[in-house]
């Protein structure tokens, strides 16, 4: 850099160096440039342009062997650098991708799972529920059936005893009534009197 620097400065003062050695000998006032009358304007035209094509030359050599290739060489690290930030920001994308996939199925699993679970525990539950309510039915059908048995002797123990007591009392009655009294048709006669009041 110094040294691009330093040849630059060297090529711009170069000219005024050339333009002072060659009107050294002819003085020109003002600026030898625009003194187009004078006669020694066709040689300082001529070094003009020598000197123009020396310089154009060295800015040239300068620009293309040091300036343009470093700048080029930044533009492709850029470039490069660039490059390899978006590979690593689409990998780290894919990366992404692939984790916020395997974290999706795993929640599905895990759901399946969990409704297969809630699912066979409401079986269960019912399961058991059926069988203990089907255990209780049966007892207490049991109990009823008991119940019922245990009733339809009352009631015919209470039928028999009514009969007794309905025979006896009508055998009493018609042995006062009458003087005497049949049994077997006073007992007949009590039958037909429950069977037709419907507690036979």
């Amino acid at each position: 850099m110094r040294r691009m620097m330093f040849l630059a400065a060297l090529a711009a003062a170069v000219p005024g160096f050339a333009i002072a050695a060659s009107t050294s000998a002819v003085p020109v006032e003002g600026m030898p440039q625009l003194a187009f009358g004078h006669p020694e304007q066709g040689r300082l035209l001529v070094g003009q342009i020598v000197w123009l094509l020396l310089i154009f030359a060295a800015l040239y050599f300068l620009m293309a062997n040091i300036a343009l290739p470093r700048v080029g060489a930044v533009i492709e690290g850029r470039h490069a650098r660039i490059a390899a930030d978006l590979e690593a920001a689409q990998a780290a994308k894919a990366e992404a991708d692939a984790a916020m996939a395997a974290h999706r199925a795993a929640t599905e699993a895990a759901r399946a799972e969990a409704r297969a679970a809630v699912a066979g525990a409401v079986q269960a539950a019912q399961a058991d529920a059926d069988a203990k309510s089907a255990v209780l039915a049966a007892r207490l059908n049991k109990q009823i059936a008991d119940a019922e048995a245990q009733i339809d002797a009352a009631r015919a123990s209470a039928m028999g005893a009514i009969r007794g007591v309905a025979t006896d009392t009508a055998e009493a009655l018609v042995a006062r009534l009458v003087g005497r009294a049949d049994r077997a048709t006073v007992e007949a006669a009590v039958g037909r009197v429950l069977a037709s009041s419907g507690r036979a």
